[in-house]
């Protein structure tokens, strides 16, 4: 059975699992088809790259949870009036635009976790098939994509934590079944999520390539990833020295490097803008250029801003001007006699002649190294600690190093400032000014409710799910 065909079953499967009729439905060839999917090592492992191409998915990080709806909310478009993403830049969650994006987020991103609760299932059920270190590894993954999930999910739709450690926030799903779940609190939901990435490090711990010297493992949910996405959890729940314990654990396994001025600002065709090296965890989305070319970006898309807001965004008054974000991936469109400045970071171009697991092109980040340097900044147990750990990403940035006799707030407008210009179009920047309950986003000229962080419950949901009451 070729992969297109194991990807195929896997989505009627998770499909199955997110409708109570279509579940009612289901026929004896979905059985078999289960059977056969799972009858193998090679069975499993299809089975789970079918549920990272879920994740790869344009209603997920393809395009809504990156460049697309998360990079409108956190607003680092300029977007006019009747254009795709309106009424997402002006928080109008009652629009039909932005009730049709969070509904397909809501059910795709929990269509993915039945992926993965399929695979983790069956790691028992056909635990015979399967040798230990695959077990390990394929189990480890399988539970932190889960993990993962939940977590983007509790990020968008459930409150920020310590205001919101006590309210209903997402449902946590675990089982293999048609029937709603009981909505889990923030503060539970973050144990649950900490609960299965505790599970994935103790087993990836001993099985994942990556561990053992094989570094090509960043389109995987590796061992590393794994840790990377603790210290991402951690900080949100406020638990700074665990935060920092797993990202510096990261960092100090020196598996990942910072990208080279070369490769950052090399000619158009071959320029790194992604930083590929610095990817912890990334996933290959094959139609990604499909996506980016035609509909942002360039053209008459409307999806960037003004060069006088990149300009301020990279701070080129103040020493920014030599930053290789803005010098290589601020860049003029020639397409049109207009030459609009856009942001080219998923705008990659391929020569060709890379390996296909190297194909910038078809690569969407998904943790990545600068952030670590950003928890270990924000989590020092010293002011001049959190300005040292900022600084190796400023100079790895081809930027002056801040003094080190800042202030603790002055550090603190600084990481805000490299988040801006780091996860620009990236999608996590959102996430940030939530964390920080920063009432006023860059370029925006009031101030916002807290509220608008929070988008609301898909109405199917709650119709269907009692336990929201």
């Amino acid at each position: 059975m070729n992969y297109k065909k194991f990807l195929a079953i896997l989505v009627c499967l998770t499909a199955m699992l997110t409708s109570c009729k279509k579940y009612l439905d289901v026929n004896p060839k979905s059985s078999v088809s289960e059977n056969q999917l799972f009858n193998s090592e090679l069975g499993f492992q299809q089975a789970l790259d079918g549920v990272y191409s879920l994740f790869a998915s344009q209603n997920l990080f393809g395009d809504n949870l990156t460049m697309g709806f998360m990079s409108a909310l956190a607003q680092n478009y300029n977007i006019p009036v009747n254009s795709r993403f309106y009424d997402t830049a002006k928080f109008n969650f009652n629009s039909q635009e932005v009730t049709e994006l969070g509904n397909s987020i809501w059910s795709n991103g929990y269509n993915a976790i039945a992926g993965a609760n399929k695979v983790i299932q069956n790691t028992e059920k056909r635990r015979d098939v399967l040798s230990i270190s695959a077990y390990s590894r394929i189990r480890g993954e399988a539970v932190a994509l889960r993990a993962y999930m939940h977590f983007e999910l509790l990020r968008l739709f459930g409150p920020e934590y310590v205001s919101g450690l006590t309210k209903k926030a997402i449902p946590y799903k675990k089982d293999v079944n048609q029937y709603t779940a009981v909505p889990l609190t923030t503060q539970n939901a973050v144990i649950a999520i900490l609960a299965d990435l505790n599970e994935a490090e103790q087993l990836l711990a001993t099985s994942d390539p990556i561990v053992n010297g094989q570094t090509n493992r960043s389109i995987k949910m590796n061992y590393y990833a794994v840790k990377a996405l603790q210290a991402r959890v951690y900080l949100f729940a406020g638990d700074k020295s665990k935060a920092f314990a797993a990202a510096k654990m990261v960092v100090d396994a020196n598996k990942f490097t910072f990208v080279t001025f070369g490769n950052a600002t090399a000619a158009a065709e071959s320029r790194d803008r992604i930083y590929i090296t610095e990817q912890i965890f990334g996933l290959r989305v094959a139609n990604l250029r499909n996506w980016a070319d035609p509909g942002y970006f360039r053209g008459a898309s409307n999806m960037r801003r003004s060069s006088n807001d990149y300009q301020t965004l990279y701070e080129t008054s103040s020493g920014g001007s030599t930053d290789i974000r803005y010098l290589a991936r601020i860049e003029v469109d020639n397409s049109n006699s207009v030459g609009f400045v856009f942001p080219s970071k998923f705008w990659q171009t391929y020569p060709g002649t890379a390996p296909s697991d190297n194909r910038l092109d078809q690569l969407v980040p998904m943790i990545r190294l600068a952030e670590m340097y950003y928890i270990l900044a924000e989590c020092a147990s010293t002011t001049a600690d959190g300005i040292n750990y900022l600084n190796v990403v400023r100079e790895n940035r081809n930027i002056t190093p801040l003094a080190t006799t800042l202030s603790q707030s002055n550090l603190n407008n600084e990481i805000t400032k490299e988040y801006q210009k780091e996860f620009h179009v990236e999608g996590q920047l959102f996430y940030y000014y939530k964390r920080k309950n920063i009432t006023r986003m860059q370029f925006m000229t009031t101030d916002i409710p807290l509220s608008n962080y929070v988008l609301p419950i898909p109405d199917q949901e709650l119709e269907f799910n009692p336990n929201y009451n």
